[in-house]
């Protein structure tokens, strides 16, 4: 790490912690050279391949931008799209790869989408996974309703 006051290509870490949201290290640093402190903040990078092939990193923002638009209308607040980003991220590292496809993190939206409005649910994952007839949503439909079946008795 080049100390950015004297541009000293080392520094000494002095004291590192984790940092609020968990997923960033934050360091204490001092250069050798001139003495001078400084914090850095590490994060793992996690990189998106699109379909086109070009690779951008993870963005929450992008997460809730796409899923708010199947929520308009519906009793969803900006805190809930954002708890469900920071859902979506999470089981996105927990996978452990670096890059992974768009595709993959489609999937990982619409378990926490369907938790928090199935009505939104449903009109992610009708653009989602391109349902072509009314047989897809119906489909789709008769599964929500056999886990409302489900729930009551796994209580």
């Amino acid at each position: 790490m080049h100390c950015p006051f004297c541009r000293h290509p080392d520094s000494r870490v002095i004291d590192s912690r984790t940092s609020d949201d968990g997923l960033s290290i934050r360091r204490r640093r001092q250069c050798p050279e001139c003495g001078g402190r400084f914090t850095t903040t590490e994060t793992a990078s996690l990189n998106v391949i699109k379909r086109s092939g070009v690779m951008e990193p993870f963005s929450r923002d992008k997460v809730i931008s796409g899923v708010r638009k199947a929520c308009q209308g519906r009793p969803v607040t900006e805190g809930d799209l954002a708890v469900l980003a920071q859902k979506v991220e999470e089981a996105v590292r927990q996978t452990g790869v670096s890059q992974l496809d768009a595709n993959e993190i489609g999937l990982a939206i619409l378990g926490p989408l369907r938790d928090l409005d199935e009505v939104a649910y449903l009109r992610f994952a009708s653009v989602y996974q391109a349902f072509d007839s009314l047989e897809d949503f119906e489909s789709a439909i008769s599964d929500l309703r056999a886990d409302h079946v489900k729930a009551p008795q796994a209580e």
